[in-house]
């Protein structure tokens, strides 16, 4: 499991006075068990500017991981000194790797189209009705027939001021099961303000040399979660309910705790259920456990994987 035994999530999306949590998973030894050791907000801190409190959290905690929910790298454009010639004509190799993977995804769709019209139109009107038997996985989002909304989304395109390949590769494999569950589609820089980047490439700074930083990401960790069963599709869906949100929550962390081993004290239990913010953080701590058991996906070198260091859970081993 390698020589770190903690793990810390921090959810940071959001404004500058927004409440922070700091979520610190633990594992003992002598017990064989995760405990969620810690989870504290910033400004119950007193005495503590917010950024030192962070600080101060990881030295006190020995924290050697640590995982947030926004990109740790930038899209192409960002440091290009190129004359740009636009987006569809990006010389860029990585943004040319992701455009033609795109365009081979919709050129098959379009073979398929024309050597099978008919064939294929009674599929787009099968898969355009709601059938009730079936399943979330029956296919992922780049397999044939694509979806309207997937094929959308591609003929959209990529944009390397917006998108990092990375996107193309959650969009792929998640994109179909990420708008159901979620209305939403994953884009890096979609919810992500310059503040909190700013911010972070700051407080970063400041952090011990050894802390490993990480990218999670709330939504597809609990795609993964759903994916294995551990929940059920109407503890996602309850979760956007203003009723039913707090005993959507409770029900989900109930039932992380007992698949995955990880004991919470009931005021933590408490506050990560009533606290939206506190829910993330706790997610974002739960995927950097599955990293420090080897048990995330592997994402191919196209993506850049050692900058962006992003971490899809796997939950089925």
């Amino acid at each position: 499991m390698g020589q770190s035994r903690n793990i810390a999530g921090m959810s940071m999306k959001g404004g500058r006075k927004d409440n922070f949590f700091f979520c610190l998973v633990e594992y003992y030894e002598s017990s064989d068990r995760w405990f969620l050791r810690s989870l504290l907000q910033v400004k119950d801190e007193e005495g503590l500017e917010g950024d030192d409190a962070i600080r101060s959290w990881i030295e006190d905690y020995k924290v050697n991981q640590l995982v947030v929910d926004f990109p740790l790298t930038w899209p192409e454009c960002h440091a290009c000194q190129l004359d740009c010639p636009g987006s569809k004509l990006c010389p860029v190799d990585s943004v040319v790797s992701v455009r033609d993977r795109v365009e081979a995804i919709l050129d098959e769709d379009s073979n398929i189209h024309t050597r099978h019209p008919k064939e294929y139109e009674r599929s787009r009107v099968s898969d355009d009705e709601f059938d009730m038997g079936r399943g979330m996985w029956d296919k992922e989002s780049h397999e044939h027939l694509l979806s309207r909304s997937f094929k959308r989304r591609l003929k959209k395109g990529f944009l390397p001021y917006w998108n990092r390949s990375v996107d193309f590769w959650i969009w792929k494999y998640y994109y179909d099961q990420y708008l159901d569950l979620f209305k939403s589609s994953y884009d890096s820089f979609g919810n992500t303000s310059l503040m909190i980047l700013s911010r972070f490439s700051y407080l970063k700074r400041h952090f011990p040399k050894n802390i490993e930083l990480y990218e999670g990401n709330v939504n597809l960790t609990l795609i993964e979660l759903l994916r294995s069963k551990i929940l059920l599709n109407r503890d996602i869906y309850n979760m956007g309910d203003i009723e039913a949100g707090i005993e959507a929550r409770l029900d989900i962390i109930k039932k992380i705790e007992a698949k995955l081993n990880i004991f919470i004290y009931d005021h933590d239990l408490e506050l990560i259920v009533k606290n939206p913010r506190a829910f993330d953080s706790f997610i974002l701590a739960v995927t950097g456990q599955r990293n420090l058991l080897d048990k995330v996906r592997k994402i191919p070198e196209w993506t850049k994987p050692s900058l962006t260091r992003l971490l899809v859970p796997n939950f089925s081993e």
